[in-house]
């Protein structure tokens, strides 16, 4: 019996105006797995996870999470709808964003960033958020960093801010948009060590990077996007380590020393 994806995306298309950006793509992320998706600036990589939980509105294709459509749904006569931004809205409750901008509420402390979502998305009463909010700390090695503002925080802190913050909403999945393209190497390297243990945690994430070392350890599958359409997915070793195509291997000559 086959095993239902966390997260299934069949041939999902994105246009802007007449610029077709994603041109029918289509993957599953299985619960518990590890997908990065590699490509050159443009290949459609931001736009595709920023599909999969409808921060961009698809153009056609189907976007399933456990199964349930994400955006649209058929009426009583078979026709496609885009289902009500509030349904729209509790399905991306199952869905932790992580952006390349930390986007935390600088009058807030850390912990008050991390518990407003679960508060006010998923209805917890401050003491459990707060409970909440303190474990999703622990799990980025941020907990002394509890009663801080962000502007005191370095951008490598920030951002495992952000990544607690996504981490308590409890989403089935975590969805990282290049995570560290705005860090210094040294907060890099903190950033991708609590995504590591995320990983090894058994958190199914979908992975945008251009840390080919980072996606080669942690990656059971990397997707390498080209001009809108994955030109080449398999395990990290095989895509990493012996690309069939001609471009993933350009791509990887600028990234593999």
């Amino acid at each position: 019996m086959d095993v239902m994806p966390a997260i299934r995306v069949v041939d999902l298309r994105k246009n802007f105006g007449a610029l077709e950006v994603l041109k029918g793509v289509s993957f599953d992320v299985h619960t518990g797995s590890v997908v990065s998706m590699i490509g050159a600036s443009g290949s459609g990589k931001s736009t595709l996870l920023r599909c999969i939980n409808f921060l961009e509105t698809p153009s056609s294709g189907d976007i399933f999470i456990d199964g349930e459509p994400m955006g649209f749904r058929s009426d009583a006569s078979g026709q496609r709808r885009l289902r009500p931004l509030s349904e729209v809205n509790l399905m991306r409750r199952e869905l932790g964003m992580v952006f390349q901008q930390f986007n935390l509420w600088p009058h807030m402390t850390v912990l008050g960033n991390v518990i407003e979502a679960p508060i006010r998305v998923r209805g917890m009463s401050r003491k459990q958020a707060v409970a909440l909010g303190e474990e999703c700390l622990a799990r980025v090695h941020l907990s002394e960093k509890a009663r801080e503002y962000p502007a005191r925080l370095s951008g490598g802190q920030q951002q495992r801010v952000a990544i607690a913050r996504a981490l308590a909403i409890q989403p089935k999945a975590m969805l990282f948009d290049e995570p560290t393209s705005s860090l210094d190497p040294e907060l890099t390297d903190e950033v991708l060590s609590v995504m590591r243990e995320l990983a090894g945690d058994g958190t199914t994430m979908i992975v945008v990077t251009h840390e080919m070392a980072f996606a080669r350890e942690v990656s059971d599958r990397v997707l390498f996007l080209h001009n809108g359409l994955i030109e080449e997915e398999g395990p990290p070793e095989q895509v990493l380590g012996a690309p069939k195509s001609e471009r993933c291997r350009q791509f990887l000559s600028k990234y593999l020393h």
